[in-house]
């Protein structure tokens, strides 16, 4: 860690002329907070320290708002905004980027003044960056706005971005002058670059999916922002102790977000509870209730070796000053003073706050609602000024296309309608044309719990409006269906319709019903009659003479429970937009043919498929140098960085021995740098001469990390009982990294991580084993770790339950950077395997059409599992890891029914073939310049999985719209 506390020779505290000449200081003081306007320091990067002025331009930051906005002259040049277009052909150098980074160490500090230590020079150069992207900024936003296209509009409640310094200057192209400013100030740029926290605005995959995207956009000049909301804890930190994965609050936002910049003029009233009143010209209005305000923070996102730079803008929630209650704050009632700001701050806490409490499934449903209402009244506002007051509501379609990135957006679709109806006065027909054609869904998962049911009893106390709204939808819905089925066959149609409808567990409409032949009279409701007619069924004949008690012979049939009634978020998302697309090939599939099969046999039109992509920006330009400088040199160009088609040519030279030599250097070289990360977290050190064998994603029992972690276990058991030359000759030494959160009420997903973590413990300090084995479990995996961890892989484990996998993302990060797979045949392994080649993907398990038989066996009792499967349940219970007590986890393995049992996940049915799998895996390893070659097959294979790909994808197929690039 550098330690230097001062700018190279320059004292310690700066001073204003030391920045900008002592003549030029007092001017600029004038300049600053000039009318309404703020001065950047962009001014000083485009300048040599003391020349500040002599271009005589100034630059400021334009407010990306949906606010109508007055043209202003610059004080200094007399032009209008916008006039700086000459900006973008000038390259700061190092002098003038050190200068603006000494500038905003002085006059933008978040830190006091006397030293220049680590976190206060990454503020000063992350806020020096920024400058430099408000100019495109500004620039692209300007551009949109005067040509009027059609904007693509990206909804989704994770944006999981990783850190954003490196990315930015590396998009800029400014890496190396970076570099040497920060030198001359004394410190590293990979130094700098390490104080900057991850922003927790995500997750898992899903979040990560939405950054590529973003990325992605800007680089390819489409005109698209996201949405998104700024949760204040993210999802949490995940520490991991003696008892396993514990959680406390994120805290990035704790010194600042140099990044992002709060629009206070751009707030949204978003509301809840309430209810609908009919007023006197027959309207349906929503009043009343818990009122809070939405505002805007925007967050630049920048293209890669372009100007554009596109907007993600983040919602936070809090309600007007006057709602604190002084009154009760005097009155020592300070908690009920501060209910209101409360109830509107906690929506933007916690990303996917615990929803077993009837409070925790309000305020995820506000969350959701949040996110959609100020984003579509944005989107609207932004629509209305763009027609300059010539509003055509049946051209929203053409200018707008809204994008729901899995289902927590759904109520986009009645929130539309209602801003449509309600406000704008259309009618319905006229409101619902506008709607499906606006918005479009992607499902993410095959999951029943992923695919999103909300009690209708709380939706329409939370969201009444809205829920007259999918009522109204639903009753279409039923009317075309129908319409278009055989009335011949109504115990098909009855079928369909519950099946389909948006509605759950609700009686079928009276028109309906009427249609339907009346069910014959059955034996069973004859009884139910004599049961409740007067008579009493005959008593015992003994003790005749006793007096009777009628009450003990009556029969009582209890009245079957009635089920919820829910709204099916997935199904409204189907009905309500225009396309609908899976993210594999695979799951596309699924989707069409078992999760909505009725729909897909009524629009068979609306579904698509688009599999998912990754940026080669950052998950191999920006992580991976080492690897990256190899394959410019062998391709011959760098144009593969936004062209991934060109890593293809890797293979002709995928048996060049000094390729391959050049490979393993770039490789060993990263895992020397894992290896020293993982003694800093976690203690435990390991050898850069072993395989690196890493399962890093989310902890779920569909992602099978204890088919892993007991995998391992037989590994080690093995190794116990062979002499030291045997588990020489017969194992490859290997790390087996882990890493990913379990969600905090996720108890089976909690206990996999415990065990783990014992099985690391008693493994990594078994002096028999020593380096031919070790585990270890990374706290906290974020996309920082995984940008140090993915360069530094060997083998990758994508090992789900066939069919489970939507598509994964990481499996591409992995192969891009030449890690070779062990997997299922499931999600976007299936067209990985295509590209790479069979020989190159370690293949085993069950197929995906082969589950549901799989687990009827299960269920019948026809199962016989693996002898050394049920080796390996025994060894565990027997204390071999500790004291914890492991019986509810293993029992999730046994049986044949029940939930939580029946290993539902089929991890009994898969582990034999999966350890022999690892068997050919070791073989391979200790041919070097095989396994060599395969990992330059897997890179070169990769070139599919580009999120370039996928947004172009989109863009034609889906949103309709065409990129356009500065001038």
């Amino acid at each position: 860690m550098a330690t230097s506390s001062s700018y190279s020779t320059a004292p310690t505290h700066f001073r204003r002329r030391e920045v900008l000449g002592h003549a030029q200081s007092k001017k600029i003081s004038g300049l600053i907070g000039f009318g309404s306007r703020r001065i950047s320091s962009s001014r000083l990067l485009l300048s040599r320290p003391g020349n500040f002025l002599r271009d005589r331009r100034i630059f400021r930051v334009q407010n990306v708002s949906s606010e109508s906005k007055q043209k202003l002259r610059d004080p200094v040049t007399q032009s209008d905004e916008g006039s700086s277009s000459d900006l973008g052909s000038f390259t700061p150098d190092a002098s003038s980027i050190a200068s603006s980074i000494k500038y905003h160490a002085e006059f933008t500090p978040l830190f006091s003044p006397e030293r220049f230590e680590l976190p206060k020079a990454f503020y000063a150069t992350a806020q020096s960056v920024r400058d430099s992207l408000l100019i495109n900024w500004n620039a692209t936003y300007d551009l949109f706005e005067k040509m009027n296209m059609k904007q693509a509009y990206y909804l989704s409640m994770e944006f999981l971005q990783g850190r954003a310094l490196l990315n930015a200057v590396g998009n800029l192209d400014l890496m190396g002058a970076y570099g040497e400013a920060l030198k001359k100030l004394g410190h590293d740029l990979e130094n700098v670059a390490s104080q900057e926290p991850d922003a927790a605005l995500g997750n898992g995959g899903l979040g990560r999916l939405a950054s590529c995207f973003l990325d992605s956009l800007a680089t390819l000049n489409y005109p698209a922002w996201g949405y998104g909301l700024r949760y204040k804890y993210g999802l949490f930190k995940q520490r991991i102790t003696k008892d396993g994965q514990e959680e406390v609050a994120e805290d990035w936002l704790e010194m600042g977000n140099p990044w992002e910049i709060v629009r206070n003029d751009v707030s949204y009233p978003v509301k809840f509870y309430g209810k609908v009143v009919t007023g006197s010209d027959g309207k349906r209005r929503w009043i009343g209730g818990e009122d809070i305000k939405a505002v805007a923070y925007d967050v630049p996102i920048p293209g890669y070796r372009t100007k554009t730079t596109i907007n993600l803008r983040l919602w936070s929630t809090k309600v007007p000053s006057e709602d604190f209650d002084l009154h009760a704050f005097n009155s020592g009632e300070h908690s009920k003073a501060c209910e209101a700001q409360t109830n509107a701050e906690k929506i933007c806490y916690i990303l996917y706050p615990g929803d077993e409490s009837v409070e925790g499934k309000i305020l995820r449903l506000k969350q959701q609602y949040t996110l959609c209402s100020a984003s579509l009244q944005d989107i609207v506002a932004r629509f209305e000024r763009r027609s300059e007051g010539h509003v055509k509501w049946d051209e929203f379609p053409e200018k707008v296309a809204v994008q729901m990135n899995d289902t927590h957006p759904t109520l986009c679709i009645p929130e539309l309608m209602r801003i449509l109806i309600d406000l704008k006065g259309m009618s319905w027909k006229e409101a619902w044309n506008i709607t499906q054609r606006t918005v479009a869904y992607t499902n993410h998962t095959v999951l029943p719990e992923a695919l999103e049911k909300w009690s209708y009893e709380l939706m329409e106390k939370l969201l009444p409006r809205h829920v007259e709204i999918i009522e109204m939808i639903d009753e279409e819905l039923v009317s075309e269906i129908v319409s278009k089925c055989d009335m011949s066959d109504p115990d098909m149609l009855v079928k369909k319709l519950n099946a389909m409808r948006i509605l759950e567990n609700f009686d079928l409409p009276p028109a309906v019903t009427d249609l339907l032949p009346k069910p014959e009279e059955s034996p069973a409701d004859d009884l139910k009659e004599e049961l409740d007619s007067d008579e009493v069924l005959p008593s015992n004949e003994e003790n005749e003479d006793e007096p009777k008690d009628t009450r003990k012979n009556e029969v009582k049939l209890e009245p079957p429970p009635v089920p919820p009634k829910m709204v099916r978020m997935a199904n409204l998302c189907v009905v309500g937009g225009h396309a609908v697309n899976g993210v594999a090939e695979i799951h596309s599939e699924i989707v069409k043919n078992d999760v909505f099969n009725d729909f897909y046999e009524l629009w068979p039109e609306k579904f698509q498929n688009k599999t998912n992509g990754v940026t080669p920006r950052r998950w191999i330009r920006f992580c991976n140098p080492d690897l990256s400088s190899i394959i410019t040199k062998w391709i011959g160009t760098e144009d593969w960085v936004l062209r991934t088609e060109l890593l293809a040519e890797l293979r002709k030279f995928a048996d060049n021995e000094d390729l391959q030599l050049e490979w393993r250097t770039a490789k060993r070289s990263n895992k020397i740098k894992v290896a020293s990360f993982i003694k800093e977290r976690t203690g435990y050190s390991v050898s850069a001469d072993a395989m690196f064998d890493i399962q890093v994603k989310r902890i779920h029992e569909y992602k099978r990390q204890l088919l892993n972690i007991l995998g391992i276990v037989y590994r080690y058991k093995k190794m116990k009982e062979m002499s030291a030359e045997e588990r020489k000759a017969k194992y490859v030494p290997r790390v087996c990294i882990f890493g990913g959160k379990a969600f905090a009420t996720y108890v089976q997903a909690k206990r996999i991580v415990k065990f783990i973590t014992d099985v690391g413990a008693t493994i990594n300090h078994d002096p028999d084993i020593g380096d031919l084995l070790k585990v270890i479990f990374v706290p906290d995996y974020n996309v920082s770790v995984a940008e140090l961890l993915i360069p530094a892989s060997e083998l990758s484990q994508h090992i789900s339950t066939a069919g489970m996998e939507a598509s994964g993302t990481s499996n591409m990060k992995f192969a891009m950077n030449g890690c070779i797979l062990i997997g299922t045949l499931d999600g976007a392994n299936v067209e990985i395997r295509e590209e790479v080649g069979d020989e190159n993907f370690f293949l085993f398990g069950a197929y995906a059409h082969e589950i549901a038989d799989l687990r009827k066996e299960r269920a019948e009792g026809k199962f016989v599992p693996d002898e050394r499967f049920e080796e390996i349940k025994e060894f565990v219970r027997s204390g071999a890891f500790g004291s914890y007590n492991y019986d509810e986890l293993i029992g999730s393995l046994e049986g044949n029914e029940g939930f939580g049992r029946a290993d539902y996940f089929l991890v009994g049915k898969d582990f034999p073939s999966y350890i022999e799998c690892q068997e050919k895996v070791d073989e391979a390893y200790r041919d070097q310049k095989r396994w060599t070659r395969m990992s330059i097959l897997n890179t070169a294979g990769s070139y599919k999985f580009s999120s370039d790909r996928t947004i172009h994808e989109y863009a034609k197929d889906i949103w309709d719209i065409k990129p356009v690039e500065l001038p």
